[in-house]
């Protein structure tokens, strides 16, 4: 911690992160957080400040969020029961309706108050608004889940070049205006490769990709695409990672320089990602 340095080690620091600030100052990074990674309110609030310094030296940060836990106990509490199929929220028009109040209110504007709090300007959209998320029916079994058919990247742009830091809920809507719920992973994916950004940063509740998913000394620092297919056939990709994984490839397809899945709850971990030479977490690259 800066604070049990001196003022020379200090300063040091600062220097040493120089080469970085300058790598990505004026560049785009969309950052997905949401899940377990927000139900520490400690490190909520070290999240927000690492967003808040980098949107400080000139980072174009974009902020995408989930709100998984959020949801499911305000079903409870509202006496429904969060039911999943293949690794998705079946969702019901009583369940969307409890989505969208959960994700585009609560969840939303608590990260923009946390953002302003520490010095930002931020501004909360959802997927809905300016139609960013344009979705279709993913599956009729599982009700009011989109497949994403569209990115309309024009107000996230705007916000961007006024100097916001935009917070997006992941909520889509059809031509019909029905709203749906959107996976935060695969929408997060969507919008970086849309905003073509230099780096997108997954932030769930494990190390990254490990040979051994009960082991994090077995993380594995970088992969590129040619390897993937390989290490699922090895099974060291399984489980919840798969869909994570293909959402990064498919960032990276559509123009995303590079990606990292890291843990949200290591303190700082953004920064320690975009700031050292160690970084943290799997980074996924094209070759």
């Amino acid at each position: 911690m800066l604070n049990t340095l001196s003022n020379q080690e200090r300063a040091e620091v600062l220097t040493q992160a120089l080469p970085y600030i300058k790598r990505y100052t004026g560049q785009t990074v969309v950052i997905k957080y949401g899940g377990n990674a927000m139900v520490n309110e400690q490190l909520k609030q070290q999240v927000t400040e690492d967003i808040v310094f980098l949107w400080l030296i000139g980072v174009r940060v974009v902020l995408v969020h989930g709100g998984g836990p959020e949801i499911n106990d305000m079903m409870q509490r509202l006496g429904k029961v969060p039911v999943f199929a293949d690794g998705l929220r079946v969702t019901d028009k009583e369940t969307v309706d409890i989505v969208q109040m959960v994700l585009a209110g609560k969840v939303n504007k608590t990260l923009v108050s946390l953002l302003e709090s520490k010095g930002g300007r931020a501004i909360g959209i959802s997927g809905m608004d300016g139609r960013l998320i344009e979705c279709c029916v993913k599956d009729e079994k599982l009700g009011y889940v989109g497949e994403i058919t569209k990115i309309r990247k024009e107000p996230v742009i705007d916000l961007l070049e006024k100097g916001y830091i935009p917070v997006i809920s992941t909520l889509g809507c059809d031509r019909e205006g029905n709203v749906y719920n959107i996976n935060g992973d695969t929408a997060a994916a969507a919008i970086a490769g849309a905003l073509g950004a230099k780096r997108f940063v997954l932030m769930t509740d494990v190390a990254g990709i490990m040979r051994d998913k009960n082991d994090p000394e077995t993380l594995i620092p970088e992969v590129s695409l040619s390897e993937i297919d390989s290490l699922l056939a090895e099974g060291v990709i399984s489980d919840g990672m798969i869909p994570k994984v293909n959402c990064c490839a498919d960032a990276i397809r559509k123009g995303v320089q590079k990606v990292v899945i890291m843990d949200g709850r290591v303190p700082h971990a953004i920064l320690m990602e975009l700031l050292t030479n160690e970084g943290a977490g799997t980074l996924i690259k094209e070759s």
